[in-house]
C-alpha cells in the first residue's frame, strides 16, 4: 500500500511539474559538468535525500529531459542547494541504461 502511495504521489508530482507555470522555469542544469567525485556525491544525495520522503525511481527510467522536470521540482522540496542539484542531476543522467 505504502508503495502505491509512493507511486501515485510520485506520478502525480511529475504531471504537475509539466503543467504551464505562470513563473518564469528554472534553467535546467549544466550539462556533465561535475567531476567524477562530485557525480558520486550526488549519487549519495540521491540515496539519502530523495529517499527520505518516497522510494527512488530508477535513474534510467527517466531522460535527461524529464530529469530536468523532476529535479527542478523536487530540488528545493530536499532543500538541496544548486550545486547538490547539479550533482545529483549529473548522477541520473551519467547512469547508462
Amino acid at each position: 500500500m505504502k508503495s502505491l502511495f509512493a507511486a501515485a504521489t510520485f506520478t502525480l508530482v511529475l504531471l504537475a511539474s509539466c503543467t504551464p507555470k505562470a513563473t518564469p522555469v528554472a534553467q535546467a542544469p549544466k550539462s556533465a559538468t561535475s567531476t567524477a567525485e562530485q557525480i558520486a556525491q550526488g549519487k549519495t544525495i540521491f540515496e539519502t535525500a530523495c529517499k527520505r520522503c518516497h522510494d527512488l525511481p530508477e535513474p534510467t527510467k527517466f531522460t535527461s529531459v524529464q530529469w530536468v522536470g523532476i529535479m527542478n521540482s523536487m530540488a528545493p522540496k530536499a532543500k538541496l542547494t544548486d550545486e547538490q542539484h547539479q550533482w545529483v542531476y549529473d548522477y541520473v543522467v551519467s547512469v547508462k541504461k
